[in-house]
């Protein structure tokens, strides 16, 4: 019996999409492939609200995470912290040799203004990172009130992980001042993994043009370089398959309307956010709980995988904590092109079964 998806990734996806991949093959080297990932750039534009130029990765988002922390610090990286991949992220720098700090939250709080402005005003960093949306404590940072900080220092290279949260709520980037966003096909964007995505600013453009060691495969500066000189082909064989869903998957949340898709996001958030506290307890302050996902606070010590064994006999899975909240927490994602019906008929289950 095939389940139902409602873990963080990857997401149910729909068989028209599906089907796209079975597209068949083109050259790498053709005219039809630049045409395919130019179309893929200008559309990513329209859904990360950006005039910057798209680049686009054979990896995971963690991927482009590396590959932006190492070709765009100079000096030292500040990482901002709120929860596992938050320390991914400076545990990436740290392995790549970049002079970094972490500066973290408590689980199921958000970075604060006043962190990063102390951070700053130092002057000791040329790059930030921050997590838009955490998976594991189910936060979702405050993005528009830390942009006024950020923007106070323009010579910082501001780097934004929105793996879990692009295509499910608004992000204007520029507006922001973000100046590399990076996210991935398998969460809300509604495809399959496989796929890294990222905005790249003129200022990191100069920045990594100062940065002496940007690795090979995952350079930015190199992958920007080529596609002006080789009209959108990239170094290396991308994954054409994965491209033809993704540029037919971009035409149907255009088609549904941004403002429409982060309507229902928001929509099946408020839904699960009511019937976790009415049944357990929410992980993550609520006025920074996620809109692309919830984290629960098992406060009846259900045992989460014998629901989910219970719940894959009717077709729905979800996924138990992550990290060091596997124990205490449980996760439902409503992200993609999943519904409130769908939602609801999930939520139902687990009612029914938590008797």
């Amino acid at each position: 019996m095939h389940k139902k998806l409602f873990i963080p990734g990857p997401v149910e996806v729909s068989e028209d999409v599906l089907q796209k991949m079975a597209t068949p093959m083109i050259g790498h080297r053709t005219k039809e492939a630049s045409q395919l990932q130019k179309s893929i750039s200008e559309k990513m534009q329209k859904v990360m609200y950006t005039n910057s130029q798209i680049l686009l990765s054979t990896t995971s988002g963690s991927g482009l995470m590396e590959g932006a922390v190492r070709s765009c610090t100079l000096k030292r990286a500040a990482i901002f912290s709120i929860g596992a991949f938050g320390d991914r992220w400076y545990q990436m720098a740290i392995s790549n040799g970049i002079e970094a700090d972490l500066f973290s939250t408590e689980q199921g709080k958000a970075t604060t203004p006043e962190m990063i402005d102390k951070a700053l005003s130092t002057g000791k960093y040329d790059l930030i990172t921050i997590t838009h949306n955490e998976t594991s404590s189910g936060v979702m940072n405050p993005v528009e009130e830390l942009s006024e900080v950020w923007k106070k220092y323009p010579e910082v290279v501001v780097c934004m992980d929105t793996v879990s949260s692009m295509g499910g709520t608004k992000i204007e980037v520029d507006k922001l001042g973000v100046d590399i966003c990076i996210t991935s096909t398998q969460k809300c964007l509604g495809l399959p993994p496989g796929m890294a995505i990222c905005s790249f600013s003129e200022k990191a453009i100069e920045k990594a043009k100062k940065v002496k060691y940007r690795g090979t495969y995952l350079d930015l500066l190199a992958l920007y370089e080529y596609i002006q000189k080789k009209d959108y082909q990239y170094p290396s064989t991308p994954a054409i398959s994965l491209m033809f869903a993704l540029d037919y998957q971009l035409d149907k949340i255009l088609a549904e309307g941004l403002e429409n898709r982060f309507a229902r996001h928001i929509e099946m958030a408020k839904y699960t956010r009511e019937w976790a506290k009415s049944r357990f307890a929410l992980f993550p302050e609520e006025r920074y709980a996620s809109n692309t996902l919830t984290t629960i606070r098992n406060t009846r010590n259900i045992n989460i995988s014998e629901l989910n064994k219970q719940l894959g006999q009717r077709g729905y899975m979800i996924s138990n904590g992550y990290g060091n909240l596997k124990e205490i927490t449980f996760r439902i994602a409503h992200m993609g092109d999943t519904t409130l019906d769908d939602i609801k008929e999930l939520l139902s289950a687990i009612d029914e079964l938590i008797k």
